[in-house]
């Protein structure tokens, strides 16, 4: 029997709970008096079915079945997780959680998705406060990992386990705030940022878009694959965090922010943040650390290179400039490059899906060099792959300088064919050899054909050398 989710309130942030349970395989119900309320929800869910398979390199489970109620008890009485994504609004979500525990069972979890109110408000005149927490996540929700689960002096340790154990069931990762606070822990955070945004507009030190490059061109990569005590643990040396205090702990007192209101730097408080850090980081040097920031970080730059984004905009514009592309030759240097991390598998060698990569830049560094680059792409024609052989010879593995010979074995008309060899820098050895033959298209038409100029003058002067 299937599990059953109930979503009461199919906004975004509703729209985007139903969809991490249902493609995750559970039933879900959902209530929302909102005549568009199925629109809204299928659009998201689209969204959803698209991206989060994506993440995955197995198939998630099987979809759930989803229905949409026309009332609170059709969508809850059979719940195990009753999700909560009301209006921000207290008297409205106490409402709506007071009539969802008259029909809800008492076994089941209800999570809510408040940003800001605490539990023991979400509590306050509940008749079976056990099962009430704030479940509080992030957009999208069915991508992003973190649910910050704020249980109040009255919810139960049965139903706080429960939760985390579904959460993770569904692939979150829950954050178990310790005490409870306005807005929990990361809203916190972020509006402290957003204040301090807003005074340098207004002060006309930056625009929107120019606080947006600070955080997106440096340190919210940081951020993103290390956090905050970390990255600075790193920036401390081999001091550590202690040391990061002690350098910049003074800081804190200089008028850098609007907001000054700021603990004092006691020696307890030092103590308190550098054990932690190294309860947190101790067990690597910060060599490793850097190590690991470095491969994460290249990870990370290299997704946004591949879809032209932010900084991985700014790495393709400066590799443009950084292409050296070899004189046309029957024998030319098509590929010089570092195999990066990314590209290994579960055996620490480079994955066999990636020397299709080698050799499809490869042909790209072959294809530009005779002309048929960006531009000769745009005008409607490109060169189009239908055949290879590959030969897999040794391992290569990440960090490991490669090149790529590219031999043109034929050209007649349409028909291209080159030969690849792959070799490790350091000692010569060929790793893989690769035979492709190509096809001119005419793309407008879909169909192959002759090359036009420069290519085809370009071909016809090396089919000369050949």
């Amino acid at each position: 029997m299937k599990k059953v989710a109930a979503i009461i309130g199919g906004g975004v942030i509703g729209a985007g709970w139903l969809a991490r349970f249902l493609l995750n395989g559970w039933d879900v119900r959902v209530f929302d008096p909102d005549p568009e309320a199925e629109r809204k929800v299928d659009e998201v869910l689209l969204n959803a079915k698209r991206a989060l398979p994506m993440l995955y390199d197995f198939a998630l489970p099987k979809e759930g079945n989803l229905y949409f109620c026309s009332t609170i008890k059709e969508t809850v009485e059979e719940a195990l997780w009753i999700q909560e994504s009301v209006p921000e609004r207290l008297d409205i979500k106490q409402t709506t959680l007071s009539e969802i525990q008259i029909y809800c069972k008492k076994t089941a979890v209800i999570g809510s998705s408040t940003s800001g109110f605490m539990p023991s408000q979400l509590q306050e005149n509940s008749s079976f406060p056990d099962q009430i927490m704030v479940c509080h996540p992030f957009n999208p929700v069915y991508l992003l990992p973190l649910v910050e689960v704020v249980p109040g002096n009255q919810t139960s340790d049965e139903h706080f386990g429960s939760a985390k154990m579904l959460l993770q069931e569904v692939g979150f990762f829950p954050l178990h705030v310790r005490k409870e606070i306005d807005a929990h822990i990361a809203d916190r955070f972020l509006e402290a940022v957003w204040r301090e945004a807003l005074w340098l507009i207004k002060d006309g030190i930056a625009t929107t878009e120019e606080i947006d490059n600070a955080i997106r061109y440096g340190f919210g990569l940081r951020w993103a694959q290390m956090g905050l005590f970390e990255t600075y643990r790193v920036a401390g040396g081999e001091g550590g965090m202690a040391h990061f205090i002690e350098q910049f702990g003074p800081c804190l007192k200089w008028p850098w922010t609007k907001l000054m209101d700021v603990p004092e730097l006691t020696k307890e408080l030092i103590h308190d943040i550098a054990d932690q850090s190294d309860s947190q980081s101790g067990k690597y040097s910060i060599r490793e650390l850097e190590r690991i920031r470095d491969d994460n970080l290249i990870v990370i730059l290299r997704a946004l290179k591949q879809q032209n984004q932010a900084a991985g905009k700014i790495v393709n514009s400066h590799e443009e400039k950084i292409i050296n592309l070899a004189d046309i030759a029957p024998k030319m240097r098509t590929v010089s490059r570092k195999v990066p991390v990314d590209w290994t598998d579960y055996n620490g060698h480079m994955n066999e899906g990636r020397y299709g990569q080698v050799y499809s830049d490869a042909a790209d560094g072959f294809l530009w060099a005779v002309g048929a680059d960006k531009a000769y792409v745009a005008s409607g024609y490109s060169y189009f792959t239908v055949e290879t052989s590959v030969k897999f010879l040794t391992e290569t593995h990440a960090g490991e300088d490669i090149i790529v010979d590219t031999t043109v074995k034929l050209i007649d008309g349409k028909k291209l064919k080159l030969f690849h060899s792959m070799q490790r820098v350091e000692d010569g050895c060929i790793l893989s050899t690769c035979e492709q033959f190509l096809l001119h298209i005419d793309m407008e038409k879909r169909t192959s054909s002759l090359p036009v100029s420069p290519v085809a003058e370009n071909l016809q002067n090396l089919s000369r050398k050949i």
